[in-house]
């Protein structure tokens, strides 16, 4: 653990995912840090170049305290549908190897809305692991609140209702619920941005260190938008107009009921139609810009252009097949 007022070794879990590279690369950018990810021995990963390497074994306790043993952080990034216990091994061990800073497998919608956490059960892991990290007393946590991935989310039909092979969208209600939705590269320098700043004020200004934001959420964003809005861009990028897509509408909690009872039957894009639909609810939950405000400015992060953005999703969706 550094005795600086800095936070200079971090280990991060999912370096070589979709979200995790570009944490790890922006990280890397600052010049300010030593990034170690953390991996499975059988890890087919391909990890950013610079990155050190720790190999652990989830069942061996005493493999995951040494790696982490040193760091001044852990960054945990892993999928929806990764192991239940995978999360808290991690925070035990680094409670146990006295690492002081945690940003959990957050990068979500708000889950501080508890309304939402009830309705949509994977999100229920998300203040679970903050409540772990609290009970041990060993470690300070960030939550890192991001929405949904734009590039991600836009590219599934399940999520935000396009299909670009076959030009059809699905508005839920009359489309114009505004989310907050973020790409990649904006997180990774949020991540780096976050993670770069004081732990103590020190005359920096109160707001702007660790400290300020221990053992709370923080919330970023790259667009706040409807699906209207997603539309418009998509228009723009592939050059067409409204008449060449064929608009339908589904009443959004129509929607989430239909998801679950797909789910239940053993449809996994059920999954996706319920926990994107219940982002859209006309409640405000999925708009935490306007509920909840963001650190974008304070963290210097750069406004972005949904269009270019929309291109990644659409090249994605062209590269991947769903079912």
């Amino acid at each position: 653990m550094t005795d600086s007022n800095y936070i200079k070794k971090i280990a991060i879990v999912g370096a070589g995912g979709n979200s995790g590279k570009f944490m790890t690369e922006s990280l890397l950018k600052t010049g300010k840090h030593t990034v170690t990810a953390i991996t499975r021995a059988d890890s087919k990963s391909k990890l950013p170049e610079g990155v050190e390497v720790k190999t652990i074994d989830y069942d061996n306790h005493t493999s995951i305290v040494d790696a982490l043993r040193g760091q001044d952080a852990l960054v945990i990034t892993m999928g929806v549908m990764a192991p239940a216990d995978q999360q808290s091994k991690l925070i035990h061990a680094a409670a146990d190897a006295s690492v002081p800073w945690i940003l959990p497998n957050e990068w979500s919608p708000d889950t501080a809305n508890k309304a939402l956490v009830e309705d949509v059960t994977a999100f229920q892991k998300i203040p679970q692991a903050r409540e772990l990290i609290t009970k041990l007393g060993k470690s300070s946590f960030i939550g890192v609140t991001t929405g949904f991935w734009y590039e991600w989310s836009l590219a599934i039909g399940a999520a935000y209702g396009f299909d670009f092979a076959n030009r059809t969208v699905t508005l839920f209600d009359d489309g114009e619920t505004k989310i907050s939705t973020s790409t990649w590269p904006q997180v990774g320098r949020a991540v780096a941005g976050l993670l770069s700043l004081p732990i103590r004020a020190d005359g920096h200004g109160e707001g702007r260190c660790l400290d300020h934001f221990k053992n709370g959420l923080v919330y970023v964003s790259s667009f706040t938008v409807s699906q209207k809005d997603m539309l418009d861009s998509v228009l723009r990028v592939t050059q067409t107009s409204l008449n060449d897509w064929r608009v339908t509408h589904e009443p959004v909690r129509e929607r989430f009921h239909k998801g679950i009872e797909a789910l239940q039957k053993g449809d996994r894009m059920g999954f996706a139609r319920m926990m994107y639909s219940r982002v859209f609810y006309p409640d405000g939950n999925g708009n935490f810009e306007k509920t909840r405000g963001t650190i974008n400015d304070m963290l210097g992060l750069p406004k972005e252009d949904v269009d270019e953005a929309t291109k990644v999703a659409i090249q994605r969706s062209n590269e991947t097949t769903w079912s």
